[in-house]
């Protein structure tokens, strides 16, 4: 059973992307690791190959200027990215450039492959998700950040990325059949210095030319958040360095909660049956 990696990537060092501890991450799970890079204005390429690997596959594209509309162009690019995968891989494990790997999870990933692929009618397998948010040790708690999401899927070319790449569907719009895994994706999109956050949203904004949310302002201001828990695991090792190099403070106070009445309605669901209601879920979990 052979797996490739993929994942696509713009402006790395501009925005300052975790991209190389990302691919690093991958790379003892897969045979080969694609990575598309775009058409940015940095060294994204020079840095991609400082990484010493010789799984590593580097593609090129050009982003469509014209989609515009709720991030699209993310999944058409990780569209053309799998669509390059041969079909001598079995697996395809996905990865956005901000989401990383924890070493503890890989006997997790590597059983449930082998679980999922000795049942043809699953198509991908879903893991769980740590968001963080402001600083290394805070972690998204409201419902505001997805749950799980599918980061596995068969190389099976029907499946495409659905919407802003947030997820995966097949042909012709159906939701994939999974399998799901305890193993985490450990989300630091959220986690830069102020000014470098908000030049990364300035940027990639122009993708969300509908979003009327966007302030243009010089740092970006973490405050604003709704709930956060104090994240008391231990990072992916590759992830040491970065995280050493945190150079500014995020303090978080929980006094300062203002929940949305239709969060905290959630909130007391969840108190009174260990449910989490109206979530969305863009897959079939198969037991």
């Amino acid at each position: 059973m052979k797996i490739a990696g993929f994942t696509i990537i713009k402006n790395a060092v501009k925005y300052g992307y975790p991209i190389v501890e990302s691919i690093l991450s991958a790379l003892p799970l897969c045979d080969q690791f694609f990575v598309s890079i775009g058409d940015g204005d940095d060294n994204t390429e020079e840095l991609i190959r400082s990484i010493k690997s010789e799984k590593i596959v580097i593609l090129h594209s050009t982003w469509d200027k014209s989609l515009t509309k709720n991030g699209e162009v993310l999944a058409a690019e990780t569209n053309k990215a799998f669509q390059q995968i041969p079909s001598t891989f079995d697996w395809c494990l996905y990865l956005q450039a901000d989401e990383v790997l924890h070493e503890h999870d890989y006997p997790l990933i590597q059983a449930s492959i082998q679980k999922a692929n000795e049942n043809a009618q699953i198509d991908g397998i879903l893991f769980q998700y740590k968001h963080f948010w402001g600083s290394f040790d805070y972690i998204g708690s409201t419902s505001r950040w997805y749950r799980k999401e599918i980061r596995l899927i068969k190389n099976n070319k029907s499946i495409f990325s659905y919407k802003d790449a947030q997820g995966f569907r097949k042909q012709p719009n159906e939701k994939l059949n999974v399998k799901e895994t305890k193993a985490s994706v450990y989300h630091y999109g959220w986690v830069r210095p102020p000014k470098k956050m908000q030049a990364k949203n300035a940027g990639i904004q122009q993708y969300w030319s509908d979003n009327k949310n966007f302030k243009d302002l010089d740092e970006f201001d973490y405050s604003n958040i709704d709930g956060l828990d104090l994240f008391n695991g231990s990072h992916p090792s590759v992830m040491k360095s970065h995280i050493a190099n945190q150079d500014w403070t995020f303090v978080f106070d929980k006094k300062n909660i203002k929940l949305k009445p239709k969060e905290r309605f959630k909130k007391v669901l969840f108190q009174l049956t260990g449910k989490h209601f109206f979530e969305y879920k863009n897959y079939n979990i198969i037991k």
